[in-house]
Order: structure tokens, then C-alpha cells, then sequence
């Protein structure tokens, strides 16, 4: 119902350093239309597509691409849904916007507005592999609720290494977090040698936090946080 997913959206005040930041970590910039009236860019890891918005939005927002956008909204109006955002209209770039139940901005729009790299040219990121946009909920039956009807599936509540409800999609999977030690959304790697991993960041000068569940051990799991704020969860796997 809500097309197919396109970017995580933010806001990112100084876009240059954000570029630097991610592209440090191995991300690749895409090639973006001029679809904005402000600075656009567009980084991925062939998984993970982040856009970085000059100007400002609703941050942080998950992207969809739904053509024939107005048209298309009857359907998910008659499923509740009640649009707090919409821009409509022969002459201008078609969006819409509503919010999930934890705040979550979910931003429509009509057409594309980058295209994806060479797959070939692509190579993992230092952060790992993107598992899921991890969501801070205080009631995830509540939010499983709102997004199964959207056509994502969502799992059992797992227990470990802090209860989340892996709620799953094509495209995209959600992380619903229900601990209080993550109090904004999070981007979710993990790797099974991630400890080394965060011994490199550290070598290379990155400052890594660990604001993150007790259940974590600091020496294998860490939060590093970009420029403008979002911060990136990378977690030890054992696969």
C-alpha cells in the first residue's frame, strides 16, 4: 500500500560533512535529480540508501516512491490512515506524509528522486551488514498493529540481546525496540567480527558511544553517531 521503499530521509544541516562521514565508512553517493530546491545526496551500501536533505524535513523519515500519488491515497485513507502533509496538484512534485504510532514520519512521493549505483562497484561498509531501522516503541503491539495492515509482516517479539519485534518488508525491515536505553531511531548493523571492526574506527579516529542496552557488551557493540545526528547501532553477530 505504501509503494516501494526508496530512502531513509534526513535532515543533515551540514551535508557536506554528513557526505564525508558515511563515504568514510565505505557508503557511495548516488546520482540524484534535481527534484529539491536545496543540496540533495543520496549515500548506500547496495542495502541501506540514506538521503541526506540540505533543506529542512521531517527527520528522520522513511521514503516511499507511490506513482500516481493522489489517486493512490484513497486506499490507505479508507485504512485509517489520516495524512497530516499533503501536496497535491497538475504543476507541483506530488507528496503526502502521516506519522506511525511512535512519531515516525512515513513521506510519499510520486517518482524517484535518485538512481541506484552500479551494483558491481559497491563494497561492504565498515559498519557492517544494515539489518533494520530500529524503532523505539513503548507498546510494539500497538505498532505491529499499524504496520501489518501497510504490508509488512512482523515476527515474535525476540528476547535477546534486548527485547525487539523484527517486523519485515521487500525492501525495508523495522526493528521494533522496546528498551528505554534507545530513545531515538537507530540504523542496525551487525557483523560477526565486529569487534574488530570498532578497534578500526577507533584507530581511524571515530568516537564511538555506548549508550545503548546493558545487554550490550561495550567491547563488541557500540553507537557511532553521524554529523546530523543519526546514530548508527553496530552490533556483534554470531553468524
Amino acid at each position: 500500500m505504501l509503494g516501494r521503499f526508496l530512502e531513509i530521509s534526513l535532515h543533515a544541516p551540514d551535508i557536506q560533512a554528513s557526505l564525508e562521514f558515511y563515504e568514510s565508512l565505505g557508503f557511495m553517493q548516488a546520482s540524484v535529480s534535481e527534484t529539491w530546491p536545496y543540496p540533495y545526496a543520496v549515500v548506500t551500501d547496495g542495502r541501506l540508501f540514506i538521503g541526506l536533505h540540505g533543506g529542512f524535513i521531517r527527520s528522520p523519515a522513511l521514503t516511499f516512491v507511490l506513482p500516481r500519488l493522489a489517486r493512490s491515497l484513497e486506499p490507505l485513507r479508507a485504512a485509517g490512515i489520516s495524512f497530516d502533509q499533503e501536496r497535491l496538484g497538475n504543476d507541483v512534485f506530488n507528496q503526502a506524509a502521516f506519522e506511525d504510532p511512535s512519531g515516525l514520519c512515513i513521506h510519499l512521493i510520486e517518482a524517484r528522486t535518485f538512481s541506484p549505483p552500479d551494483p558491481a562497484a559497491l563494497a561492504a561498509s565498515e559498519c557492517g551488514y544494515f539489518t533494520e531501522f530500529g524503532v523505539p516503541v513503548r507498546d510494539a503491539s500497538a505498532a505491529r498493529a499499524f504496520w501489518e495492515p501497510l504490508g509488512f509482516v512482523a515476527m515474535d517479539e525476540e528476547p535477546l540481546p534486548f527485547p525487539r519485534t523484527p517486523v519485515t518488508s521487500d525492501l525495508l525491515n523495522l526493528g521494533l525496540y522496546r528498551t528505554r536505553a534507545l530513545r531515538q531511531p537507530v540504523l542496525s548493523f551487525e557483523d560477526p567480527d565486529m569487534r574488530e571492526k570498532l578497534a578500526r574506527l577507533r584507530e581511524r579516529g571515530f568516537t564511538l558511544l555506548d549508550e545503548m542496552p546493558d545487554s550490550l557488551d561495550d567491547a563488541t557493540n557500540a553507537i557511532l553517531e553521524a554529523p546530523e545526528g543519526t546514530r548508527l547501532l553496530l552490533m556483534q553477530s554470531e553468524f
